[in-house]
């Protein structure tokens, strides 16, 4: 399942991480790219600093606390966060993430864009299956959530600049379509409970997504 969530940072907030971004030190976006990944990147990258620290920090505690990421992520913990820029003719083709990073599995992965989209042309995320392609292109605070086991590229950029933090999730729940089951539970528990209060319904719903993630949960 991949879903976009909107204004997963409000305005002032994208704003103040993108000037906070701009005073970071960047280096070759291939340093932290697979064997054959490295191959088909061509970025740069925030190099690790307490600046980009303080970055990472508010994006983890911002999407702890937003709704829908916690619903469709399920989020056991951030395997890992970068900070990436694209300009003019760079690119990272077709690729898979690494199942394993800093020695925690990933299940889910996401962008949350930090640049808008008429700030550059191309620097589309595209996600490939096996019936079609699947293109993103996120205004500022955007955020794109998709499985980490997608094959994905994005596009060069021709003019301006792209910038972003993607991230890897470890979630509790592996398994992706036992995720969605609860994040469809989850939509419909709140649909109810909103249209009826805490009815008999409601309490159905809640009792059998409660009891699918106690048989789901990781410990």
């Amino acid at each position: 399942m991949m879903i976009v969530i909107g204004n997963a940072l409000d305005t002032h907030e994208t704003a103040a991480l993108r000037e906070a971004a701009e005073k970071l030190e960047y280096e070759d976006g291939k340093r932290t790219a697979g064997r054959y990944a490295r191959n088909v990147k061509s970025n740069l990258q925030a190099v690790a600093s307490p600046g980009l620290e303080t970055i990472f920090t508010k994006v983890r505690d911002t999407l702890n606390g937003n709704e829908v990421f916690r619903s469709a992520a399920r989020p056991k913990k951030f395997a890992r966060l970068l900070l990436s820029r694209y300009r003019g003719g760079m690119t990272y083709g077709t690729h898979v993430d690494d199942p394993v990073m800093m020695g925690s599995r990933t299940d889910l992965s996401f962008t949350l864009a930090l640049s808008d989209p008429g700030e550059y042309d191309g620097g589309e995320l595209v996600m490939e299956d096996a019936v079609e392609e699947r293109g993103v292109r996120l205004a500022a605070g955007d955020l794109v959530l998709y499985p980490t086991s997608a094959l994905h590229r994005v596009e060069p950029v021709t003019r301006g600049e792209r910038m972003a933090i993607v991230g890897w999730v470890t979630s509790w729940v592996r398994d992706p379509a036992r995720r969605e089951i609860l994040f469809d539970l989850d939509a419909a528990a709140k649909a109810i409970f909103d249209e009826q209060g805490k009815s008999p319904a409601f309490d159905r719903v809640f009792k059998a997504k409660a009891n699918l993630s106690r048989m789901w949960y990781d410990d």
